[in-house]
């Protein structure tokens, strides 16, 4: 079995949504100038690179993070590799060829490689999932949803996508970096930081293939 981690790195000069702030990291306690250990202080949004949305992230009456049931993002996932995609669309998810009772799908578009050649920059015509490729996912009952960039949804256009998975009940996973991964079959280990009454929080993600 190999190990994917599927985590961007966290770094000042990072990409981050647009309005939201920039990644400070701070060293505010050297050994250097005498301290007793080297203690750093981050400053960074809760939708910081790899991250997970929870349903209060836009639904005013959703649930916060700490709420979200763990084994939503732990367990059997399917990775959908979509090169030629500018935008996801159920008419594409019907052609796709999703394995039947697929619960957890992550999406590997060309998104990977803005990761992959460690842009800094925010890119905007990024690969996203189209509401009604959103509704199409919630009638086949997936619950966990991934995607390759920093937002499920078309930029300028974020509600819809999020409002209809997140209504459902779907825990959408964003900002991962699937540029090493090939379409198949793998076990999805995510884990964000126990963070308490927040819309949403960073991540460890890791695939293992099965």
């Amino acid at each position: 079995m190999k190990t994917y981690d599927i985590t961007v790195p966290i770094f000042p000069t990072m990409p981050v949504w647009p309005g939201d702030p920039a990644v400070q990291v701070e060293r505010v306690a050297k050994i250097e100038e005498g301290a007793n250990a080297n203690v750093s202080r981050l400053a960074m949004s809760a939708h910081t690179g790899t991250h997970v949305d929870a349903p209060y992230h836009f639904l005013a009456e959703g649930h916060t993070l700490e709420k979200v049931p763990l084994n939503l993002m732990m367990g059997r996932a399917y990775v959908l590799h979509l090169p030629e995609a500018d935008l996801i669309t159920a008419e594409i998810l019907e052609n796709a060829e999703i394995p039947p009772r697929t619960r957890r799908i992550l999406f590997k578009t060309r998104n990977s490689k803005i990761w992959a050649r460690r842009e800094t920059a925010f890119q905007t015509d990024f690969v996203a999932l189209a509401a009604d490729g959103a509704e199409y996912l919630v009638n086949r009952g997936v619950k966990l949803v991934g995607i390759d960039y920093l937002s499920v949804a078309p930029f300028k256009n974020s509600r819809p996508t999020h409002e209809i998975l997140l209504k459902a009940g779907v825990l959408i996973l964003e900002g991962v970096n699937l540029s090493e991964v090939s379409q198949g079959r793998y076990t999805l280990y995510c884990l964000p930081l126990n963070l308490q009454g927040v819309d949403g929080a960073p991540a460890r993600a890791v695939l293992v293939g099965v």
